[in-house]
Formats: C-alpha cells, sequence, structure tokens
C-alpha cells in the first residue's frame, strides 16, 4: 500500500466517514453476531468499531508491519489479529458469525484471488451468518490514490 494511501486510512476524514457513512450502512445491513472475522484491516479504524459491536473479532492482516501495529495497539482487546493470506487462512471452518471485509477487496491483486477470497469467507461463516463488505468504485479518483499500489476494482454487474 503507498503511503499517500494508508496516510488516507489513518485520516480523521476516514475515521469520520466510517463512523457516520460506514457504521450507518452496516447497522441496517444485518446483525455481525458475537464472532466476527475482518479481512484486511490495514490500521484498524473499522477493527475500532467492530470490536464495540461483538465479544470477539479476529483480523486477518496480510501485511506483517500493519498486522504488527494493529495486534500491538489492541493487546488485552477482544481483537486476536493474525498476519496472515485471507484466500486459504486455515482457520477453522463454519465458527464466524459474520465476515467483514472493508476497503480491502481491491487490493487483491487479481480477480481470481477476489473469488477465492469470497471462497474463504464463506467456508468460514457459521450457518446463517452474513457477509459485508465494502469497497470502492473504480474512478479516475480511486486510481489517483493508488499510483503504485495495487487496485482491482470488483467488477460490476448490472
Amino acid at each position: 500500500m503507498n503511503q499517500f494511501h494508508l496516510q488516507a486510512l489513518r485520516s480523521p476524514g476516514r475515521a469520520r466517514w466510517l463512523e457516520t457513512e460506514l457504521l450507518a450502512w452496516l447497522d441496517g445491513a444485518g446483525v455481525l453476531g458475537d464472532d466476527v472475522l475482518e479481512v484486511g484491516p490495514g490500521p484498524g479504524l473499522t477493527t475500532d468499531l467492530l470490536r464495540e459491536r461483538s465479544a470477539k473479532v479476529t483480523a486477518i492482516e496480510n501485511d506483517p508491519v500493519l498486522a504488527a501495529e494493529l495486534a500491538g495497539r489492541l493487546i488485552g482487546t477482544n481483537v486476536a489479529v493474525i498476519n496472515g493470506d485471507a484466500t486459504g487462512s486455515g482457520l477453522p471452518g463454519d465458527g464466524f458469525s459474520s465476515v467483514c471485509c472493508f476497503s480491502s477487496l481491491h487490493h487483491m491483486p487479481s480477480t481470481e484471488l477476489q473469488d477465492r477470497l469470497f471462497e474463504e469467507a464463506l467456508r468460514l461463516l457459521a450457518p446463517g451468518g452474513s457477509l459485508f463488505g465494502e469497497d470502492p468504485a473504480d474512478s479516475d479518483f480511486a486510481r489517483l490514490g493508488h499510483i503504485g499500489d495495487t487496485f482491482v476494482p470488483l467488477a460490476r454487474r448490472h
């Protein structure tokens, strides 16, 4: 992830957007349940919101530096941080009440890996569990923020 993008994800403006827009959507979209898996938490602003709404959060982050920073910051909380690949997590299946993937799907380097991520998420969900996701639309602005970074927008289906 380029430094501009990382700073944007840590910004007060991003935090405000998450608290107003994302939470309003999430609160109306369904129930998280008490055992949430978050895929690609990055610096963890979304993790902070999820941990206030669930008894247990497991966050899986591919970037070792971001995973270590998040794990260090959240020691002693209801969050377990794993540095790993969410397309093949090795976690036991059918266990999570929900899987959340916020603004991280476009960082998968191919549509095939995005599909593998969805397959893994479905494997990890408990029966009746929910998959929640949000990702930026393809735009010139989004591409500008990802110069030197991975940006594979999700395919739009009409």
